[in-house]
């Protein structure tokens, strides 16, 4: 590929059930694309988990993917309430997820882990009252 494709999602907010329709179309995406599926598998992951984020505790947000000659970047932006901790957030376990988020089994506190464990790189700025970007990478 010498020149990069760009896909954009809009992540309702409003329902558990409308998340994952962005990282479902990018991996529809990606295998017309001929992407390695172990690829296609990682960033499948890595995007439910910020899709899930979004709807919990931001009232959606966007989701744009570049393919680039050799990863793929993930630029998840939202207008939520922000990370006052970063570095909390990021602990396996750790969650501000409401209990009637948890009744539903989501707000486990593995979002942001395993948004890491599956990218190659990512980088969180957020601003509490104004919110938060991840922008991920996956190298092929």
């Amino acid at each position: 590929m010498s020149d990069a494709l760009s896909f954009h999602y809009d992540v309702d907010g409003e329902s558990f059930s409308s998340a994952g329709q962005a990282s479902a179309g990018v991996k529809k995406n990606l295998r017309q694309l001929g992407i390695d599926p172990e690829i296609i598998r990682k960033v499948s992951i890595a995007m439910y988990e910020g899709e899930i984020n979004m709807v919990i505790h931001a009232g959606g947000g966007e989701a744009d993917i570049t393919v680039e000659d050799n990863c793929i970047v993930i630029v998840l932006t939202d207008r939520g309430p922000g990370i006052a901790d970063i570095d909390k957030a990021m602990e396996e376990g750790y969650s501000t997820a409401r209990d009637n988020i948890r009744a539903l089994g989501f707000g486990a506190g593995m979002g942001l882990p395993n948004m890491k464990r599956y990218t190659d790189e990512m980088n969180i700025s957020s601003v509490v009252g104004e919110g938060t970007t991840i922008t991920m990478k996956v190298f092929f």
